[in-house]
């Protein structure tokens, strides 16, 4: 092979992905697995020029005791990694799921006393429950179940060509908050370190989101840092209070880099999304309903320019309407539209948004020769999580402020 040349050194490719649970099955995919389904989605996922697939280990589907791994589910998700080698892209198995869609998904050997103080209601063997969830940062016991199934699952595909990386948990702080710093970090080094040696050294990451920056929840970027190769980030204007539109996209590119600015850390832009039904605050006329497609193009292009290594759609598609009295959409209806398809699997205008953007040479500087970004000079990170939500406030306010006056 030739040397490689200085360009080639400092260029990476921008990573464009989606977060996935299929149209018919949603949550309840793995309990009712059909691999023809996978096949004709992914291929869809492909030729919309999308690389990395997120996909989600409900965790009563994969480990329904705390010392069995569910074989059938293990093959399942085998014949996941296959077909998506076949379709040319890679996936990013998400585990102990966990939070999803306003919902805490768990087995019952997860969940404690009853309660009448939960946020979200817990979801387990087919019913819904307001229980708390075990502290599995801390309780021994179910450490060594988590380790069992990153070993177990690891290990069934160890080295597999379309395995991109693995996510310790999505959003994982909605299901249980650590109950300090020095325990998550344990936990991560532990999780982290069963998975690089079960897999063979494949990459780790951890799915935080805004909340995770809003408040203290004892697990900061700095400590995610310790253990994973690359952070991560997931942003919804809609969703944060201090955002005036909820169609702001510059709120992606800030999170993105108060992220990096924190851990020091590469970090992957891996949820953002609109829904189709979104009741916004703010009276759009209809003739600028193009807006909602435009959202994505112009997220595309800001995260690029600030840095990120990539960013994952959030999702493939809207969930069909026999899954729409079920929990989590029938409470939370806004979730049955965020999909890049339709119900019926025809693409929406946001697909061709996706897939432009893809065909296009789009190409950011790695992370080592992306500085961080001149309005965070002579701030103090070790100071943000004292007040996390007036200092994001704040930042945001100087965010704005500095791309007023031109680029980044």
């Amino acid at each position: 092979m030739g040397k490689e040349t200085v360009k080639q050194k400092e260029i990476q490719k921008f990573v464009l992905g989606v977060n996935y649970w299929p149209i018919k099955k949603a949550m309840y995919w793995w309990k009712c697995f059909d691999l023809a389904e996978v096949k004709e989605d992914f291929r869809k996922i492909g030729e919309c020029g999308l690389k990395v697939v997120r996909i989600f280990l409900l965790w009563e589907d994969f480990q329904p005791t705390p010392s069995k791994v569910s074989s059938p589910a293990v093959r399942n998700l085998v014949a996941v990694a296959d077909t998506a080698y076949e379709c040319g892209i890679l996936i990013l198995p998400t585990f102990f799921c966990g939070h999803m869609s306003g919902i805490n998904w768990m087995p019952g050997w997860m969940l404690g006393d009853r309660t009448n103080r939960t946020r979200f209601p817990v979801m387990s063997n087919g019913r819904l429950y307001n229980r708390r969830i075990l502290n599995y940062y801390t309780d021994r016991d179910l450490i060594r179940a988590q380790r069992l199934q990153c070993r177990e699952i690891a290990g069934a595909l160890k080295r597999h060509p379309a395995v991109w990386a693995y996510d310790l948990g999505n959003e994982s702080s909605n299901c249980v908050v650590p109950p300090d710093r020095q325990s998550a970090r344990n936990w991560l080094e532990i999780m982290a370190g069963e998975l690089k040696y079960s897999s063979g050294g494949c990459q780790v990451t951890l799915g935080m989101h805004a909340e995770d920056l809003e408040e203290n929840r004892n697990l900061w970027p700095q400590d995610a840092a310790c253990s994973c190769d690359f952070l991560c980030m997931h942003g919804y204007p809609f969703y944060l209070e201090w955002v005036d539109d909820p169609l702001d996209v510059q709120v992606l590119p800030f999170l993105g880099e108060i992220t990096r600015w924190l851990g020091s850390k590469p970090v992957l832009f891996e949820e953002f999304g609109i829904y189709s039904q979104i009741v916004i605050k703010k009276s759009y006329p209809r003739e600028q309903e193009n807006l909602f497609t435009d959202y994505y193009g112009q997220a595309l292009e800001l995260l690029r320019l600030s840095g990120m290594t990539g960013a994952l759609v959030w999702c493939y598609g809207d969930y069909h309407p026999d899954l729409w009295d079920k929990p989590p959409l029938k409470d939370n209806p806004h979730e049955r539209h965020f999909g890049l398809f339709t119900h019926d699997g025809s693409p929406k205008p946001a697909a061709s948004v996706i897939q432009a953007f893809a065909r296009r040479p789009a190409y950011l500087r790695r992370y080592v020769d992306t500085p961080t970004a001149s309005w965070l000079d002579n701030e103090d990170r070790e100071q943000f999580y004292r007040n996390p939500l007036s200092e994001l406030k704040r930042l945001y306010r100087k965010f704005k402020k500095a791309i007023e006056k031109g680029p980044l």
